[in-house]
């Protein structure tokens, strides 16, 4: 079903926990002079809220409840929280993802930025798990990023050992199953890639390399043509 999330030329970049898709997202938003969204840190603003208000992220209402009260200046002010980048608030982005009222608060809000893309940017760059499906089903270039679950606790690891935080890679490769199963089997939004989408595993690849692959695909689609 068509979006007014057209109405500027936007990137979809969808793929499971440390598939690299942040961090790629953020250089092709550079490259092409594009706002960028992390719509995951949505989810872990209102995880971070719950957990804060004393609750619990398996609770339905009270997920629902933070997500319709988060505004934009709230958004802007909890995406430089620290906390937003620890593990707890991605445990609980995991959870509230699940709940049906909690995406459906925050749709809008991504439809939005995609369609208006802040600062009068040509475009926007969406990192996710349903950009491709849901929230941009019409977007001109939509990517899924994955790689092996071996290698993304890897990946996870080393980001949690550089923060100071204290893993084991068995509790990491555990824990990253555990949430590629709810990502991926939640009823509402699963974790899937859009039938469209380039395909990008980055199992074997460096950021370069991904990065590479990404713009190539991307400036091979006919709406990107000289950017």
């Amino acid at each position: 079903m068509p979006t007014d999330a057209t109405a500027s030329l936007v990137v979809a970049i969808d793929g499971p926990a440390a598939s690299g898709k942040g961090t790629l997202a953020k250089r092709v938003a550079a490259a092409l002079d594009f706002a960028h969204l992390d719509t995951g840190a949505l989810y872990r603003a209102v995880g971070l809220v719950v957990n804060r208000r004393g609750g619990s992220p398996d609770d339905a209402d009270a997920a629902a409840e933070a997500a319709r009260a988060l505004t934009p200046d709230a958004i802007a002010e909890l995406v430089r929280d620290p906390a937003l980048r620890g593990d707890e608030a991605a445990q609980a982005a995991s959870k509230v993802s699940a709940v049906p009222d909690v995406r459906a608060a925050l749709l809008d809000f991504q439809r939005g930025f995609a369609a208006r893309p802040p600062g009068g940017a040509a475009g926007a760059v969406l990192d996710g798990r349903d950009i491709g499906t849901v929230i941009c089903p019409d977007a001109p270039a939509k990517l899924f990023v994955t790689a092996t679950t071996e290698v993304r606790a890897e990946r996870r690891l080393k980001e949690l050992r550089g923060r100071g935080v204290p893993a084991i890679y068995a509790a990491v490769l555990e824990d990253m199953k555990v949430r590629d199963t709810r990502d991926s089997q939640r009823a509402v939004s699963p974790l899937v890639p859009a039938g469209d989408a380039f395909l990008l595993d980055t199992s074997a690849m460096d950021a370069d390399q991904a990065f590479d692959a990404a713009m190539a695909f991307i400036r091979s689609r006919p709406a990107f043509a000289g950017r």
